[in-house]
């Protein structure tokens, strides 16, 4: 059932997002630790999550820096982790499209992969307003954006106090596994998301990271060829 009214739409998808900050949370603690051992102080940690927000990317580019990657490898990789921001952004644009410019340019900073995710599930599900779809993205951004800032800020300040032994990193792949595993939704997902695995695995030896440039390009490869191929075999049996 439709929310009756903006207010209700944003409500509810600060809600459905909500869960999110308990994997966001340590996610951002992690890298604000990280980045200050790297060698960044507080201020230089907290514009790092504000100007990229995005932690996938943010942990790439620091990792590489801490190896004296050329700064183009740093900036390609980045961006290459990151690409997954154009393809959602294509994704929202027919939900979306229509919102004033100052509005659609806003959203877009805010593209994550929770405000995505949760997002374009919702516009599938039921049929929206321009506003109502407006608000429900508000909605799923307000919990995670202002936590990620937020503990990255903790984590920066906390520095080398948080021992060794605590396991933050779990935040990771708990985020992502809970952000894909209901996206996949056709053969197509499922070619792309095993693709890229296996590509990731298999060039993990490349220096730089480089091997997920290349597991990100395979994947989408293998996904489009297989949405040609079920689109030609739906066709043929006609």
């Amino acid at each position: 059932m439709a929310p009756s009214s903006p207010r209700h739409a944003f409500v509810q998808g600060a809600r459905d997002a909500l869960p999110f900050t308990f994997v966001v949370s340590p996610f951002a603690l992690l890298f604000g630790v990280v980045a200050t051992e790297a060698g960044l102080n507080v201020v230089e940690t907290l514009a790092f999550s504000i100007a990229v927000l995005a932690g996938a990317s943010q942990f790439a580019a620091l990792q590489l820096l801490t190896e004296n990657a050329p700064t183009v490898i740093v900036l390609a990789s980045a961006l290459a982790v990151n690409l997954r921001m154009a393809m959602y952004s294509a994704s929202l644009t027919p939900h979306l499209g229509e919102a004033p410019l100052w509005h659609r340019a806003l959203a877009a900073y805010f593209i994550v992969d929770q405000s995505y995710a949760l997002s374009i599930i919702k516009y599938e599900r039921e049929r929206l307003t321009l506003t109502e779809r407006l608000a429900y993205f508000w909605g799923s951004v307000a919990p995670v954006c202002p936590m990620w800032y937020v503990m990255t800020l903790v984590g920066a300040l906390a520095g080398t106090a948080i021992p060794e032994s605590v396991p933050l990193d779990f935040a990771v792949p708990i985020t992502f596994i809970a952000l894909i595993t209901p996206m996949l939704r056709t053969l197509a997902h499922v070619v792309a998301a095993v693709v890229s695995v296996a590509l990731a695995l298999g060039f993990a030896f490349l220096p730089y990271n480089l091997g997920l440039m290349v597991a990100g390009v395979g994947a989408m490869m293998a996904g489009a060829q297989t949405e040609v191929w079920m689109n030609r075999r739906r066709g043929a049996a006609q």
